[in-house]
């Protein structure tokens, strides 16, 4: 996809700066991304080594981009980024895709959640949600909505997103082997730089659906995990807050073109022994149903 080597660019740096500052300019004065830069070669890749190679969803889409391409969504991103991160609106558990959170602090948190509830004699029940092909299918005009009603990204900023995302095109190369072009009514683009923070924004009202239950969540990109403190007193109302909090949720996802994958959704219920011994018989299989449940009805 580069028409000019990474390795030129970054060996005439001198030169090419400038081109490329002028370029930059240019494209955020109009609100225009270039057009030539909108088309990805997707490599499709195994997501675990022992999968089954000859079925496509277990190949994960990448996209390869043009390398001026990155250049200019890496200062878009730049300008945008605190703006975004500091919003009131943006999910604070959001693990993924920004600076000093991991997979690690994600972790972290979750289990030193766990342990809190445990040290207090409670147990805690846990639903980790994940989506079917996510980055795929973003709906284009509800992203530009949540973008100006949620973000307040407006004028050139958000035009320059509009033309960023819209009539974009991608073929798959495997070896020599190309398909055709195709072009992309929705989604962003996996291997992306701006991709990962449009999904968040996308995806950043899972926060407030899962506060308004009294419900903990964590995120980290497409992986959701809704959790609860469970005591025998609780147990009932606990219960069932998490169930409605779930059932909203699915609403949510459908109604903004996402979907769970039923494969990869777990509920587990976390406890000291003493404390998970320590729940009634009907407690404990009322528990056992709903877990089943969750996983069904996800």
């Amino acid at each position: 996809m580069d028409f000019i080597a990474t390795s030129l660019i970054k060996s005439c740096h001198g030169v090419f700066s400038e081109l490329i500052s002028r370029l930059a300019n240019l494209s955020f004065n109009e609100a225009q991304f270039p057009s030539r830069f909108k088309a990805a070669q997707i490599t499709p890749l195994l997501k675990k080594t022992e999968l089954d190679k000859s079925a496509p969803e277990n190949y994960r889409p990448i996209s390869n981009l043009n390398n001026i391409s990155k250049i200019l969504e890496h200062l878009f991103l730049n300008r945008i980024r605190s703006h975004v991160t500091s919003c009131s609106n943006f999910n604070p558990f959001q693990s993924a895709y920004r600076s000093k959170h991991s997979t690690e602090t994600a972790l972290v948190y979750t289990v030193n959640n766990i342990c809190r509830s445990a040290n207090e004699g409670n147990c805690t029940l846990l639903i980790s949600l994940d989506l079917s092909a996510a980055f795929d299918t973003v709906d284009h005009n509800l992203l530009m909505a949540r973008l100006d009603n949620s973000f307040g990204i407006r004028g050139n900023f958000l035009s320059w997103i509009d033309s960023y995302i819209t009539n974009r095109s991608q073929f798959v190369r495997i070896g020599r082997f190309s398909s055709k072009n195709t072009y992309c009514s929705c989604g962003v683009p996996q291997g992306s730089v701006l991709g990962p923070i449009l999904f968040n924004i996308y995806t950043s009202p899972i926060a407030s659906i899962a506060e308004s239950y009294n419900t903990r969540q964590q995120q980290y990109a497409d992986d959701t995990q809704l959790y609860i403190a469970l005591s025998a007193q609780s147990l009932s109302q606990s219960l069932l807050s998490l169930e409605n909090c779930l059932s909203h949720l699915r609403a949510w996802f459908c109604h903004n073109g996402l979907a769970l994958n039923p494969g990869k959704t777990d509920a587990v219920l976390f406890g000291t022994r003493n404390k998970l011994g320590s729940l009634s018989t009907p407690h404990k299989c009322r528990c056992c149903r709903y877990l089943a449940t969750a996983v069904k009805k996800s």
